[in-house]
């Protein structure tokens, strides 16, 4: 309560425009796509970022960093939040940072200027006089005139009203690639380096999550999966955070699986860099279940997002991360029974009748399952899944040094090879990456804090 009060003391001391100028540098986080001018007051965007488990009592970090961009050292001071700047960078984006400086530098007879030089560019209700220089940024963003990786027509427009601010901009993109050339050390080894897939836009994708829990559709057959809940919890703040919108589909039957898929496939996803998709649930080889037992095969649910069935996906990376058993065998010889009254403690596995089917071979795919072909798949009730809460905590870990996805899977498949049940007789497991890509996932380092803790940790 403290400190809701405190947010609120904030808001309350902020002006009109300081509070739009909090909306813009905070664009890239909350995802929005309108404008600044439509949000009411400095607590819609502190709602939005606690929602988003970016800013809270204990995570102050954002705020301090906001404040400290747009200059309020005020209230800095006054509600001891200097001391919680973010000691190595900023969170707020470093080109949303530059946008607003320049803002503030362009006077209300510049930004008449570039107006008259956008006409062509901007639709006309964003060149009225009431627009703020923040709104025409945002309405380049929108034509695609304007990005982080492309201020071309920005320079062309300031060269001739206000070229005194390019040296700003000259600074960003040094910035920018000094960056972009650690990374390329860091990657450099004595050999060529890979191609990467493009990560360039607003939003890294759609991140489609089938968490199922509940199988009492499924009339004794399977069993219900506890500790599930924290895989998808891990799971959203771990996918968030690189930039996904994520999207949880609770207890789906087969049916439901396969339509939420198809209305997946069906959007626009020009804007996005790749797609990523997750199963929990029960399994056997090539198939997962719905919770009224219906099995769809991972084959059904990848053709619909092949190139031919979705063409905005051509040509992008397609992720699949499924925890489920392909069988019902051990990697070592003792009885594992599926989630039921014989479980040994609070390890189970999600097997249940074996089938033969396997994957399909596809260009641009990654599927990642939990385990081999015939194998289970364990689960702590307590502290979820060794494969998922393995990915999250090496994706948090690794994406900010810069490691790209394969290499990232590697080191799951080693840490969860090294698990071991100590409840019974020494069960193991070992993922199974399969990999059809023709160039390297790397996403981008996200510019707020990383997740930690996680709900759990193995």
């Amino acid at each position: 309560m403290e400190f809701q009060q405190k947010l609120l003391r904030v808001g309350q001391a902020l002006s009109r425009d300081e509070t739009k100028a909090l909306a813009f540098l905070c664009t890239d986080i909350l995802k929005r796509t309108d404008d600044p001018s439509l949000v009411e007051s400095p607590t819609d965007v502190f709602y939005r970022l606690a929602e988003l488990d970016v800013l809270s009592e204990d995570r102050p970090y954002l705020l301090a960093d906001l404040l400290y961009v747009i200059g309020h050292f005020r209230l800095l001071r006054e509600y001891d939040l200097k001391r919680k700047l973010s000691t190595t960078r900023s969170l707020v984006s470093p080109y949303r940072t530059l946008l607003y400086k320049l803002s503030e530098n362009i006077t209300e007879n510049d930004l008449k200027s570039i107006k008259f030089l956008l006409k062509e560019d901007l639709q006309r209700s964003r060149l009225e006089p009431n627009v703020s220089t923040l709104e025409v940024f945002l309405a380049m963003e929108r034509k695609d005139i304007l990005s982080s990786s492309d201020l071309h027509r920005l320079e062309e427009v300031l060269q001739q009203v206000c070229p005194v601010l390019l040296k700003d901009i000259e600074q960003f993109k040094a910035s920018q690639s000094r960056k972009t050339l650690h990374f390329k050390a860091l990657c450099f080894q004595g050999q060529t380096v890979l191609p990467a897939y493009p990560m360039t836009g607003q939003e890294r994708g759609f991140c489609w999550v089938v968490n199922n829990f509940d199988f009492s559709l499924s009339n004794g057959k399977h069993s219900n999966r506890d500790g599930t809940n924290i895989d998808k919890e891990s799971l959203r703040r771990v996918f968030t955070w690189l930039g996904f919108k994520v999207e949880v589909l609770q207890d789906s039957t087969g049916d439901q699986m396969l339509t939420s898929m198809r209305e997946l496939a069906s959007r626009d996803h020009s804007g996005m860099d790749c797609v990523a998709c997750v199963v929990l649930s029960h399994g056997l080889e090539g198939g997962v279940y719905g919770v009224d037992g219906k099995v769809v095969r991972l084959k059904e649910l990848q053709d619909l997002l092949s190139g031919v069935r979705c063409a905005y996906l051509r040509g992008k990376p397609k992720l699949f991360f499924i925890q489920a058993c392909q069988g019902n065998q051990e990697q070592q010889a003792v009885s594992v029974q599926a989630d039921g009254p014989n479980s040994h403690g609070d390890l189970c596995s999600d097997a249940t009748v074996p089938a033969s089917e396997l994957l399909t071979c596809r260009e641009d795919f990654l599927t990642s399952m939990a385990t081999v072909p015939s194998y289970v798949s364990l689960r702590d009730k307590k502290q979820g899944s060794w494969f998922i809460q393995s990915l999250c905590q090496n994706l948090v870990q690794m994406v900010p040094r810069g490691h790209d996805l394969v290499s990232i899977l590697t080191k799951v498949n080693d840490d969860v090879s090294q698990m071991l049940d100590t409840t019974t007789s020494g069960r193991r497991q070992m993922p199974q990456p399969a990999i059809f890509l023709q160039k390297r996932v790397v996403f981008p380092v996200p510019e707020g804090p990383p997740p930690i803790p996680l709900p759990t940790s193995l």
